[in-house]
């Protein structure tokens, strides 16, 4: 499918890898500019030369709320203009909660909360003043739908997330903003590493996924893709689920 993305300016979070790396080269192959933003200046760098001319490399950590801010106007200031924002970036702290720090609670609020609602406020700032239908794609998981033991803190920010994008949606809608959630089960990333390595307990976990595998990254990538275009220009404040089938199941 022709998504039409070459004249987008897209700003993408948590871009190193994972994830978001997916997403940022799906982006570009479907003809769109990219801000590419994490934490690790050597992998942007890496990511960067997948298409040098097409994603410029921004460090920014998404604690930092002012570096969060500062986005918008790199991306105005690069490629002159900004089309939508996917809020990828995020972290997930594990444990018992009962032998965990309040101060854990709170920055995973406030990378995986507040730093999108910030970005996502700063640009629709210029998609109001500049009369843009722009979209807003927050990258949620399915421990947002379920909560999940161990991870406490990640689980009630993702379904946060959702919450905001939902309140959101419905308040920009009159702009011709869309605002919408992407929801992932369990991907072939670096945060599996400890699953993938091991065969009994991969073959523990994928017999909990109706589909009996992982996702892969693209998949996301194209789902992202889909939702920054013009394509889904109808389609706001809905979340997609992409777990192979385990929640439903569960």
């Amino acid at each position: 499918m022709d998504l039409n993305l070459a004249d987008k300016v897209v700003i993408v979070t948590g871009a190193s890898r994972g994830l978001g790396e997916a997403i940022v080269k799906d982006l570009v192959d479907e003809g769109a500019s990219v801000i590419a933003a994490a934490r690790s200046e050597s992998a942007l760098k890496e990511i960067s030369k997948y298409a040098s001319e097409r994603i410029a490399v921004c460090v920014a950590d998404m604690e930092n709320h002012n570096e969060v801010q500062a986005l918008v106007d790199f991306a105005l200031e690069t490629f002159g203009s900004l089309s939508a924002v996917v809020n990828n970036a995020g972290i997930a702290p594990a444990g018992k909660f009962v032998e965990t720090d309040i101060e854990i609670m709170e920055k995973t609020f406030a990378v995986n909360v507040f730093a999108p609602a910030i970005l996502a406020r700063e640009a629709a700032k210029y998609f109001i003043e500049s009369g843009i239908e722009g979209s807003i794609v927050n990258i949620a998981s399915t421990s947002g739908l379920k909560g999940k033991a161990l991870l406490v803190g990640y689980s009630a920010s993702k379904g946060a997330m959702m919450r905001l994008t939902e309140a959101l949606a419905a308040e920009w809608a009159r702009f011709g903003i869309r605002v919408n959630t992407v929801a992932p089960g369990a991907f072939v990333t670096d945060a599996q590493s400890a699953v993938l390595q091991d065969d009994k307990t991969l073959d523990a976990r994928l017999r909990k996924i109706p589909l009996r595998r992982m996702g892969e990254p693209s998949e996301i990538g194209a789902l992202v893709s889909y939702l920054v275009s013009s394509k889904s220009g109808f389609v706001t404040g809905s979340c997609f689920v992409a777990d192979g089938g385990e929640v439903n199941s569960l």
